[in-house]
């Protein structure tokens, strides 16, 4: 272990230390001891009971081949909310004789031979993390933890898987169309990219997310859907526990929060098979990432939202459809980190530094990152802890 070059004084360790020549003044030296001294959890939500009926009475209308009446399929996610247990990072610290070193050789570079510090160029810091590629099949497993750190406005994704996914609408991609039974690769294309405009409009436009009218996303829904149709209307326009937007719609109070930044993190992945009826179904399960910051505060707050989405598309010139319109028969949805039991059409994150909010989450403690399991179909309706944010 290197240390402070004798002068005739005590070293760090209390050992006497041989007489030499001075490399440092005895201020200098003072003043490194003194430096070298001085320096020496939310929850996750579901859907309602009021949801999965809806989502299974979509189901039921779908296998027995009657289009447009079925709207619901999937239970959408209301009751969620958590405490988030934030790991901060923990250093070690080796003990004074070696932060004298460091201060030496700080001080002293030329102590060392060569040029082990890089004079030349220093290494950037905080490197953006390499992204992941696209997500072509379902995870086996829940991404690992990430290095613990704390997010803060100028990285709001600090400590989260989500900082390798991808940015926005980069993160929907649809795959490649191909014919599917009477259906043209044209028509498919156009079920994939009116599912993706649903997604994006729902998730990620910054006027739904504030809590303006989704225009685009009720747009693309077959308007035969009446049921469907209406319910989504009542909830944006008087939102109670039958009626909720966050059934289908991200949305936040802006007099409550904003988000942090311009980026919301996605990932998920979209697949189409043969349906029923001259169909085709689009199958689309995305994940979105939001940082969140209180007016006046720096501290980030991260909600995290599954979003599980089938539609079908059939063939107009046999059935009563709607040409480019989708039929929803399910949806889904996981929400981390928002306010349990509150019904007013905007998801509640909680902050580390404000007191719980809503009722106590009391499911068991769920990890809202992992995309390797499906949404539980026998705990909907609970409110649970989630792992991490």
């Amino acid at each position: 272990m290197a240390g402070r070059p004798s002068d005739g004084t005590p070293s760090a360790s209390g050992d006497e230390a041989q007489p030499s020549t001075p490399s440092i003044s005895d201020e200098e030296w003072q003043k490194f001891v003194q430096d070298a001294e001085r320096d020496t959890a939310s929850a996750l939500k579901e859907p309602s009971a009021r949801a999965r009926m809806v989502t299974e009475r979509l189901r039921r209308q779908d296998a027995r081949g009657e289009l447009p009446p079925g709207w619901r399929t999937g239970p959408a996610w209301q009751e969620m909310h958590g405490t988030t247990a934030r790991r901060r990072r923990l250093w070690a610290f080796l003990g004074v004789p070696l932060a004298v070193a460091v201060a030496v050789v700080a001080v002293r570079p030329s102590l060392i031979p060569g040029d082990p510090f890089g004079s030349a160029a220093s290494p950037v810091q905080d490197a953006a993390p390499s992204p992941l590629p696209v997500e072509t099949a379902a995870p086996t497993a829940a991404p690992a933890e990430a290095d613990p750190d704390t997010p803060t406005p100028a990285r709001p994704f600090a400590g989260s898987p989500a900082a390798r996914w991808a940015d926005g609408e980069a993160g929907i991609t649809t795959p490649a169309a191909t014919p599917v039974g009477n259906l043209s690769k044209a028509q498919v294309e156009q079920a994939l990219r009116q599912t993706r405009r649903l997604l994006v409009d729902a998730n990620l436009d910054p006027a739904t997310l504030r809590g303006e009218r989704p225009e685009t996303a009720l747009d693309v829904i077959e308007p035969r859907q009446r049921e469907l149709v209406d319910l989504l209307t009542t909830a944006l326009r008087k939102p109670d526990k039958k009626h909720d937007p966050l059934w289908m719609f991200s949305r936040f109070d802006p007099a409550e929060v904003r988000l942090a930044g311009d980026v919301v993190k996605t990932r998920g992945r979209m697949t189409f098979e043969k349906g029923e009826n001259a169909s085709v179904v689009v199958h689309a399960d995305y994940t979105f990432v939001y940082p969140l910051v209180r007016e006046g505060s720096d501290e980030v707050a991260r909600t995290i939202v599954r979003r599980v989405l089938d539609v079908r598309v059939s063939d107009p010139a046999r059935y009563q459809v709607t040409p480019g319109k989708i039929i929803v028969v399910r949806f889904d949805q996981e929400i981390g980190n928002s306010a349990c039991d509150s019904y007013d059409g905007y998801l509640h994150p909680q902050f580390d530094s404000a007191p719980p909010a809503g009722a106590a989450p009391t499911g068991p403690t769920t990890d809202p990152y992992d995309r390797s399991k499906g949404i539980p179909e026998d705990r909907r309706d609970e409110c649970r802890v989630v792992s991490r944010t």
